[in-house]
């Protein structure tokens, strides 16, 4: 992770100062707009993880901001329901953990991954950033400006998160859409047994109130540790060769 927070710290594109102050404005009014009253009663309960799978980016794409929809000075969007996705990042006993690093990926419209195995399909949407971070605040939030991801294969709806304290990753997990019925033959979802902590990881995407344009929102709180995750604990990520055993 060495030169992460050099890397990160630009979220916007200089160029488009009306999205810049948006998407400012959403971050830091995150904690009035994201929060839920049930937040904090599961904050002793760290959030499950789940696999990284075989599709995380192999090459990071130039454009690593917030805003998924717009890639560098790009003017033409890509295509999908635009999703205001917040939260906060908490710790075991509930309070919120500043400058953590907050990764996103999932697949466009098309159910395309932008990983140099599938980015070459001609379904791609090349204006899909596909990859996100952004460093939580003071107050532990964290946002993003994406799509709702479609369903593909056998795969329910979902987006891939990673968070990462420090030089550590101490979470890696995936955020499902309430509703969805491929959850029901999802592998991953499903081999979580306790239903509580199942529904840790699925969440309602809302009408964002006052949108015109159908966009919605999901809030997405996550609740982590302080140890590093083991990556021989992943079949899939084991199989990465930036993972090696010792």
């Amino acid at each position: 992770m060495q030169g992460m927070q050099n890397t990160v710290q630009t979220f916007v594109k200089p160029n488009h100062v009306a999205r810049r102050d948006f998407i400012t404005n959403m971050a830091l009014g995150a904690s009035a707009f994201w929060m839920t009253s049930g937040a904090f009663a599961e904050a002793l309960t760290l959030t499950p993880s789940q696999t990284e799978g075989p599709l995380y980016p192999d090459h990071l794409p130039l454009d690593t901001d917030n805003d998924l929809l717009r890639i560098n000075e790009s003017t033409t969007p890509a295509v999908g329901e635009i999703t205001h996705l917040g939260g906060t990042i908490l710790d075991h006993k509930g309070d919120p953990i500043r400058n953590a690093v907050v990764e996103i990926w999932q697949v466009d419209n098309q159910g395309v991954y932008i990983h140099s195995k599938t980015a070459d399909r001609p379904t791609r949407d090349k204006n899909f950033q596909g990859y996100g971070r952004f460093i939580t605040s003071s107050s532990g939030e964290y946002y993003f400006r994406t799509i709702k991801p479609p369903s593909y294969g056998r795969r329910a709806q979902h987006i891939h998160f990673a968070i990462i304290r420090g030089n550590h990753k101490v979470l890696t997990t995936q955020l499902y859409v309430k509703g969805d019925p491929g959850i029901k033959k999802d592998g991953p979802i499903n081999r979580i047994k306790d239903p509580k902590l199942k529904d840790m990881l699925i969440k309602e995407f809302k009408p964002l109130k006052g949108s015109k344009a159908g966009e919605l929102t999901v809030n997405f709180d996550l609740v982590v540790g302080i140890t590093p995750e083991d990556p021989k604990e992943d079949p899939a990520r084991f199989r990465n060769p930036k993972y090696k055993k010792d």
